[in-house]
């Protein structure tokens, strides 16, 4: 299977195996999608087939080969592309399960025109890629509705619950390609908040004050999450509209945290240290975001 138009391959962007040697390391078969990622290429169908044909050997990679062509493939522009490739080729379940149990997981159409819960995940996963070079955030966008690939058919095109239920599958697929703990640890947050930031700018003082200082301590973060969440809204960084501002709580939320910590209580109040300092750090904050929302009326 020889082919000498590699030049030709090349302008037509191209990825084309030229050698049934591909088949001696099933890697292969990662490395084409992560390079079609990089370069923004596509993969001769016969190459499809090949990698296709590996499908049985691709459980005997060990996780760090898989997880460093994930790693390459995440850093890129388009990391959507790496998957929609070994979609095409049959073989996203094998390393990426909870990926490709997304595929036909059905969405409200008014929300989500783009399709279906992989459709939205690639779209934020690619969206992310253009707001942040920073990993971590990438894979949390990209594992943060894992959950709706587990929702009872009967229930579409709702999801409720995929919060809690991603939490799990976050596990399972970092677990299964060893990402990095802070990885995992900011997937989780990812899974388990994103839907309360959509939604931050409607929230009591009480529950906007709680998932603040909730999110900070996480690894993803304040910053992070905010990424997350207009990724989740397909969003590329722009908020134009009201409904739009609802889910935007970074600047708000550094300003709080920052205005009201333990060395202003303690030179406002005669409070020490210990769970009363707590208390009167959180009520304070209440207060303070209470002015804040007065002042954005």
């Amino acid at each position: 299977m020889t082919h000498i138009n590699g030049i030709e391959d090349i302008k037509n962007g191209v990825i084309r195996a030229t050698s049934i040697k591909f088949k001696e390391d099933p890697l292969r078969v990662y490395r084409v999608a992560r390079f079609a990622s990089e370069l923004n290429f596509t993969v001769e169908k016969n190459t499809i087939k090949l990698m296709k044909d590996l499908k049985k050997e691709l459980s005997t990679l060990s996780a760090e080969r898989v997880f460093c062509e994930f790693r390459k493939a995440l850093a890129t522009e388009r990391p959507s592309k790496f998957f929609n490739i070994l979609r095409q080729a049959e073989v996203i379940d094998i390393h990426f399960k909870e990926i490709n149990d997304l595929i036909g997981s059905e969405q409200p159409i008014k929300y989500h025109p783009e399709g279906d819960s992989y459709n939205h995940t690639m779209l934020a996963v690619d969206n992310s890629a253009k707001l942040t070079e920073d990993l971590l955030i990438r894979y949390s966008a990209l594992v943060h509705d894992l959950g709706k690939g587990t929702t009872p058919k009967e229930m579409y095109p709702h999801h409720y619950g995929h919060e809690e239920r991603g939490v799990e599958l976050v596990r399972n697929l970092s677990n299964r390609i060893k990402v990095p703990t802070a990885w995992k640890k900011a997937g989780i947050t990812a899974c388990k908040e994103h839907m309360r930031g959509g939604i931050f700018g409607k929230m009591t003082p009480e529950k906007q004050v709680s998932f603040l200082e909730r999110v900070s301590k996480s690894l993803l973060g304040i910053e992070g999450l905010q990424i997350v969440v207009y990724c989740d809204r397909n969003r590329i960084g722009t908020i134009d509209s009201e409904e739009e501002k609802q889910c935007t709580f970074v600047n708000i939320g550094k300003k709080l945290l920052t205005e009201i910590d333990g060395k202003y209580i303690k030179e406002n109040y005669n409070i020490k240290e210990g769970i009363e300092l707590g208390k009167k750090i959180h009520e304070e904050r209440v207060k303070r975001i209470r002015e804040y929302n007065l002042r954005e009326m």
